[in-house]
């Protein structure tokens, strides 16, 4: 079950209470009047829009009861959906039938050369590649043209794609049938959480986001930093407090978290949803939360390649890249985490328009990563400093670090992050018990490397790394180790986000001078160890 756009356009109706006439707020809501429960203030806005006013202290229980209904609050237990009936909106399934997902050994370096050479010779489309192994999608009858020398190297991930494709679509009643208002609201108040229980569709997200910006006006900001190659938005939603900004000097430090560069990584993007909804409940509950907020803006842009993520919903579940025009007329799509300006010249697989890691001809062909990239400068420029960026991906439970095109060169704080990125590891782990590896994001692709389609040059995080100066940036990759890959099933939506959100809280009270969760009273590095300054 999922809100629809339509079910939340009536929103204010049912509770008698205007979301907001702000510009966001409104394209969202097309069909929101002004129902006769809006309270004015003295200054012509409303209670839910003026944060100041003492008034709306007191609408704190009828909003957070509203969003609570609406939503549930985030937990971290789903059980599965019973009904197993899910089905996709448009896409077709009958492209993923006979094929598998296989997974080769390659922690011996002769097995990486010969896969390395079949890989490149028959094109085999390679989903993973870490220094300990190799997934691949195959057809079944591929598996007869293994070589003999690696027959006792493989074993089958995935065994029926099509069946795990269908899987990961949300629960219907029909295509396009979804229950009324009223049974929805009940249904979220028996169950919560109901916009985690399934992947959500960009629709849906976008109008969430729109109502989360309108329940905390205080705290929340929805913007746009650009149109995609197709037109869409591209949203982002900063959370922070922003009452003592005088003692800043026109300066605020940020945390970026993005998700969906590609398209078929929708864990990747319901994580940064859950995270932004996590962080945005907490004000005011959780101290550590609530300081962080204070220092900080979080700005979180949950589908940076909306196109592709549109696309994955209704054509090709496994859809990588955007969707722009490239040089070949049939082979559409940039690969955005090869397509920033630093080192790009390093990339080895741009040659190919119809390559799953073709980043263009040129730095910052792809119209999404030149949004991100623009937006960016425009905010240094505008007196923030990103201190942090977490780029998230799936799969296989890594968590990386500058630098992404060579191996052969260190960045200067190397030990900071590394030392950082343990502490996010072992955050994880004491939340679920899962191991996320930490590495240079080079060390932790070295398998098959110029095959496989994981970035080497023009990657997201070096460019923020070296560019924006963002000294602690991550690309993780999420759950799992290969079981599911791509195709992550409902059920862990809410285990994979509570474990990223360990690890955010761990990332921020390190920023806060805490050491993450084993704080003491002084930091353990100074700011000429490449420490934050906060001062």
């Amino acid at each position: 079950m999922r809100l629809s756009p339509e079910s939340l356009s009536v929103l204010p109706l049912v509770f008698g209470v205007a979301l907001g006439p702000s510009t966001v707020g409104a394209a969202a809501f097309p069909h929101a009047g002004q129902p006769a429960g809006l309270i004015d203030n003295a200054d012509g806005g409303n209670l839910f829009q003026d944060a100041r006013g003492s008034a709306l202290d007191g609408l704190t229980w009828l909003r957070e009861s509203v969003s609570e209904i609406i939503f549930g609050r985030p937990s971290t237990t789903i059980s599965e959906d019973s009904d197993s009936t899910s089905s996709p909106s448009a896409a077709p399934l009958s492209r993923y039938r006979d094929d598998v997902v296989v997974r080769f050994n390659v922690a011996d370096p002769t097995n990486q050369i010969v896969l390395h050479q079949v890989v490149k010779e028959k094109n085999w489309e390679v989903w993973a590649s870490t220094p300990e192994f190799v997934d691949i999608r195959l057809k079944k009858d591929q598996l007869k043209v293994i070589p003999p020398s690696l027959e006792t190297q493989w074993n089958v991930l995935v065994p029926d794609l099509e069946e795990a494709v269908q899987a990961t679509y949300p629960a219907k009643n029909d295509a396009g049938n979804f229950p009324d208002v009223a049974e929805k609201l009940g249904a979220a108040y028996m169950k919560g959480n109901i916009f985690f229980h399934d992947y959500q569709p960009l629709s849906v997200i976008t109008s969430w986001m729109a109502l989360m910006e309108t329940m905390f006006p205080s705290i929340a900001e929805m913007s746009s930093i650009g149109d995609s190659f197709e037109g869409r938005p591209i949203h982002s939603f900063r959370i922070g407090d922003h009452s003592d900004d005088n003692a800043n000097n026109g300066t605020r430090k940020a945390i970026l978290v993005t998700g969906g560069l590609h398209g078929r990584e929708w864990i990747s993007t319901s994580t940064v949803t859950y995270l932004l909804w996590s962080i945005i409940t907490a004000y005011g509950k959780e101290s550590m939360v609530t300081k962080l907020l204070k220092h900080f803006d979080i700005i979180f842009i949950p589908v940076l390649n909306p196109d592709g993520y549109e696309y994955t919903w209704k054509t090709d579940r496994l859809w990588r890249k955007s969707r722009q025009e490239t040089k070949v007329s049939y082979c559409r799509g940039f690969d955005l985490d090869q397509a920033f300006g630093f080192a790009w010249d390093q990339t080895k697989s741009q040659v190919d328009p119809c390559s799953e890691s073709y980043g263009g001809d040129e730095p910052f062909q792809a119209i999404e990563a030149t949004r991100l990239a623009n937006w960016g400068r425009n905010q240094t420029e505008s007196g923030v400093k990103f201190v942090g960026f977490l780029d998230l991906h799936s799969y296989s439970q890594q968590i990386l670090f500058p630098y992404t095109f060579t191996c052969d060169e260190d960045p200067p704080n190397r030990e900071n992050l590394e030392e950082l990125g343990v502490g996010l590891a072992k955050a994880i782990r004491l939340s679920s018990g899962n191991f996320y590896t930490v590495s240079s994001a080079c060390e932790g692709t070295v398998a098959v490397k110029d095959t496989e389609n994981e970035a080497s040059g023009g990657s997201a995080i070096d460019w923020f790394y070296h560019e924006l100066h963002s000294r602690y940036s991550y690309q993780v990759k999420l759950r799992d180790t290969g079981s599911y890959g791509f195709l992550l099933p409902r059920s862990q939506i809410i285990p994979t986000g509570e474990e990223m959100l360990n690890a955010l809280k761990y990332f921020g009270d390190f920023l806060l001078g805490n050491n993450g969760i084993e704080s003491i009273s002084k930091p353990k590095w100074s700011h000429d160890k490449g420490k934050v300054d906060l001062k």
